[in-house]
C-alpha cells in the first residue's frame, strides 16, 4: 500500500463517519412542535409524517452509502481494476477503443449497483409517503432513454478526452476547452433536444397567469421566449419550476403540480426568485467558477496521466494496475479528488445559499409581496415533507439553498 492508496483508503472512511455523523445530528435536530411560522400548514400529524419519512430516507442513505463503500473496497483490493484493463486491452487493440471498453464497463456496474436502490427509493419509500406517480414501465423508460443519451454523448466525449491526451501536446489544456465547447453546447441544446425526451412541454394556454408572467418579465428587463407546463404529475407530486435557456432564448418551465398547488402571486413570486438568479449575474458567476474549476482538474488530471510522471507511476500502483493509461487515470483521480470535492463543495453550498437569500430579496422587492413568496416555500416545504431546521453540520456539508425558517426570517427583514 503506498501512501496515496492509504490516502484514498483513510478519506472514504472519514466522508462515510462525517456522513454519519451529519445524518444522526440531524435526525436529533428534528423539531418536537410545529414550528410557529408553519402554523396552518402544518399540523403535528403532518410533523411526524415528515420526521418519518426523515427517518427512512436517512437510514436508507446510509445503507446505499455502505454498499457502494463495500463494493468499491471489494472491487479495489480483489484486483478488479487491473482485471478489467487486462480485459480491455485483449479485447481491442486500439487503446482508445480499449479505453471507452474500460469506463463503458464500470459506468454500466455502476448503474447496475444503483438500479434496485433506485427502484427501491421510487416504489417503496415515495409511493409510502404519497409522492411517487410513475409506473414501473415509465421508471424503465427513463433508464433506458439515460443509458442511450449516455451511450449518443457521453462515448463521443469520452473518446475525444482519450484521444487529446494520448496524441495531443498540452492534453490537459486542448481537453478543458473540448470539454467545456461541450457543455455550453448541450446547455444550448437540453431545453429542445434533451428535456424532452423525459417529459411533455405544453405551451402554457392564454390567460391570466401567463399574462401576469409576461408583464413580470418586461418588468424585470427578462426576455421570455415561451412559458411552458411540464406533466411533472407523471413521476412525482412533488412540484418545481426553473428556467432554460441563453440569451435572448430564455423559457420558464412550470411543473402541472406547482401550479394546482399555488396561488397567481405565488408562482410570479417564485419565478421572480428566479429572474433575481439571472438579473443579479449569480448564473454567469457560477458559469466562469464551473469552467475555471474545470480548468484545474484537467492540469492535475494531466498529472495523472502522464506515463513518464512520478504522481500517475504512484497512483496507478495505488489500484495495481501497471501500465500508466488516461482511462485509468481518470478514474484513479476521481477517486483521490472525493475528499477534495467534499470540501469545494462545502464552500459552493455556501456560496450557492448566499445567492438563495440574494434572490429571495429581490423577488420581494420586485414584486412588492415578500409574504407571496414566504407562502410559497412553506407550501413547498409542508409538501414535500422537509425538514424545517436541519442540523447545522448538514447544511453545511450538503445544502445549496439555505433552511427554510432561515429564508422567512430573512424575508420579513426585507424593505
Amino acid at each position: 500500500m503506498n501512501p496515496l492508496a492509504l490516502l484514498i483508503l483513510i478519506s472514504l472512511f472519514v466522508l462515510w463517519n462525517l456522513e454519519f455523523i451529519a445524518t444522526l445530528l440531524n435526525l436529533k435536530s428534528f423539531p418536537a412542535t410545529p414550528p410557529p411560522e408553519l402554523a396552518g400548514l402544518m399540523d403535528q400529524e403532518k410533523l411526524d409524517k415528515a420526521r418519518a419519512y426523515l427517518s427512512v430516507n436517512s437510514r436508507f442513505d446510509l445503507l446505499r452509502a455502505s454498499v457502494s463503500l463495500a463494493i468499491l473496497l471489494a472491487f479495489w483490493w480483489l484486483g478488479g481494476f487491473p482485471f478489467l484493463d487486462g480485459l480491455a486491452r485483449s479485447l481491442c487493440e486500439n487503446i482508445i477503443l480499449a479505453g471507452l471498453i474500460f469506463l463503458g464497463a464500470l459506468f454500466l456496474a455502476q448503474n447496475l449497483i444503483s438500479l434496485p436502490f433506485d427502484w427501491f427509493e421510487t416504489f417503496v419509500i415515495e409511493g409510502k409517503f404519497g409522492f411517487n406517480k410513475s409506473t414501473p414501465a415509465t421508471f424503465l423508460a427513463d433508464r433506458v432513454k439515460g443509458l442511450a443519451l449516455a451511450a449518443l454523448l457521453g462515448l463521443p466525449l469520452a473518446a475525444g478526452i482519450l484521444w487529446i491526451f494520448h496524441e495531443v501536446p498540452n492534453a490537459w489544456l486542448w481537453a478543458w476547452a473540448f470539454v467545456t465547447a461541450f457543455q455550453l453546447i448541450l446547455t444550448y441544446l437540453a431545453p429542445s433536444l434533451i428535456l424532452p425526451l423525459f417529459n411533455k412541454f405544453t405551451p402554457m394556454p392564454d390567460g391570466e397567469l401567463k399574462d401576469g408572467i409576461h408583464s413580470l418579465g418586461v418588468k424585470c428587463g427578462f426576455p421570455l421566449e415561451g412559458v411552458f407546463v411540464i406533466d411533472g404529475s407523471k413521476r412525482s407530486t412533488k412540484a418545481n419550476a426553473y428556467f432554460t435557456g441563453f440569451g435572448k432564448h430564455k423559457k420558464i418551465a412550470l411543473f402541472d403540480t406547482l401550479m394546482d398547488k399555488s396561488t397567481q402571486p405565488e408562482l410570479l413570486a417564485i419565478l421572480a426568485h428566479e429572474i433575481g438568479h439571472f438579473r443579479l449575474g449569480h448564473i454567469r458567476q457560477r458559469l466562469a467558477v464551473g469552467i475555471l474549476q474545470m480548468a484545474l482538474i484537467f492540469f492535475l488530471i494531466g498529472l495523472a496521466t502522464n506515463p513518464g510522471g512520478a504522481f500517475a507511476r504512484m497512483l496507478h500502483d495505488a489500484f495495481f494496475v501497471p501500465e500508466i493509461s488516461p482511462h485509468a487515470g481518470l478514474v484513479f483521480f476521481t477517486l483521490l479528488l472525493e475528499p477534495a470535492s467534499k470540501i469545494l463543495s462545502v464552500l459552493a453550498n455556501a456560496w450557492s445559499r448566499k445567492h438563495e437569500f440574494e434572490a429571495d430579496a429581490y423577488a420581494a422587492r420586485s414584486t412588492g409581496e415578500p409574504h407571496a413568496l414566504a407562502s410559497a416555500l412553506k407550501k413547498l416545504s409542508s409538501d414535500h415533507l422537509s425538514h424545517p431546521s436541519p442540523h447545522k453540520l448538514r447544511v453545511v456539508l450538503d445544502h445549496s439553498h439555505p433552511p427554510l425558517l432561515q429564508r422567512l426570517r430573512a424575508l420579513e427583514q426585507v424593505k
